[in-house]
């Protein structure tokens, strides 16, 4: 990538010469875009402060030889440490709002984004009081979950102290701290009760699964991606304890991902509900607190 005419390098170039760096290099995408173009505009307009809904006249911009020395430094990375834009830029996007991200934290990918938009309309009986974010890491569902309800209360609750420092951060940044706390469990150990809505993306993925992940995903903290027991150890004890902590009309909301295939034939008389989303993801399920209770018995 080098200055174009005596003019110099404008944005347009800089994006075209950056995905065409990014095809030949055969990158993975999945931490936020899905193909090479997206992913040079994701790093240049974080790279250079740049809003994402500028209007096409940015294209003209000029790019000076230092900021394009900057790029090309984080490109570099991109292409030969595999690094996932996010960590490169430190900021990842959900649900409509920015959060730090580092690699204490995955990267907030998930189709939950969807559903806190659209304060879950027609999966919740009511307005919720009460939130539990479980397996928080960055902190991003709670805290969408929070700007979503105003009123709500939300906890943040991980293992890993290092996501939690980072979650915090992202609490004070969205200058939501009144109504949020980041509480240090190992899944419900140590938490309260009455939770009007728990969601939930819990590590979901075996051993051997992660071993064949592409090399972007390596850099994310495997505490956060490795479940045991074909990854359901996780997601079948979440679902076993969660209703001790739901309210009577309380909903819980678990992201599994592929998983949920695997889920769905270990409990076959368990009556999720596999959620769809109209921009893309799967392994959503929903069940209410009387259900959950119902299939205690199942759940063993």
């Amino acid at each position: 990538m080098g200055l174009k005419k005596e003019g110099g390098m404008v944005l347009a170039d800089c994006l075209d010469e950056l995905s065409q760096q990014f095809e030949a290099a055969d990158l993975f995408y999945g931490h936020g875009t899905d193909n090479a173009w997206d992913e040079a505009v994701y790093l240049v307009f974080s790279a250079l402060g740049l809003a994402f809904d500028e209007d096409d006249s940015i294209m003209s911009r000029p790019v000076t030889r230092g900021e394009l020395e900057r790029i090309q430094a984080l490109a570099k990375r991109r292409t030969d440490e595999r690094l996932p834009v996010a960590y490169l830029v430190g900021e990842a996007w959900f649900a409509g709002l920015p959060f730090k991200v580092d690699s204490r934290v995955l990267i907030p990918r998930s189709p939950l984004a969807e559903l806190i938009v659209e304060q879950f309309a027609g999966l919740v009986p009511a307005e919720p009081h009460k939130i539990l974010d479980l397996c928080t890491g960055s902190g991003c569902i709670g805290i969408a979950c929070a700007v979503a309800f105003p009123d709500a209360r939300v906890d943040l609750a991980d293992i890993s102290e290092d996501a939690l420092t980072l979650a915090r951060e992202n609490v004070l940044w969205h200058e939501v701290e009144e109504r949020v706390r980041v509480i240090q469990a190992d899944l419900f150990d140590g938490l309260g009760n009455a939770y009007d809505l728990i969601v939930t993306n819990p590590p979901y993925v075996s051993r051997e699964e992660v071993d064949d992940l592409p090399e972007e995903y390596r850099h994310e903290p495997e505490l956060g991606l490795v479940s045991n027991d074909d990854g359901l150890e996780i997601p079948l004890r979440i679902l076993r304890e969660a209703p001790q902590h739901l309210s009577e009309d309380g909903v819980l909301i678990m992201e599994v991902g592929y998983s949920w295939q695997a889920l769905a034939a270990r409990l076959p008389k368990v009556p999720f509900l596999w959620l769809e989303f109209a921009n893309g993801g799967e392994g959503v399920c929903m069940l209410t607190a009387r259900q959950l209770r119902e299939a205690g018995s199942h759940l063993i």
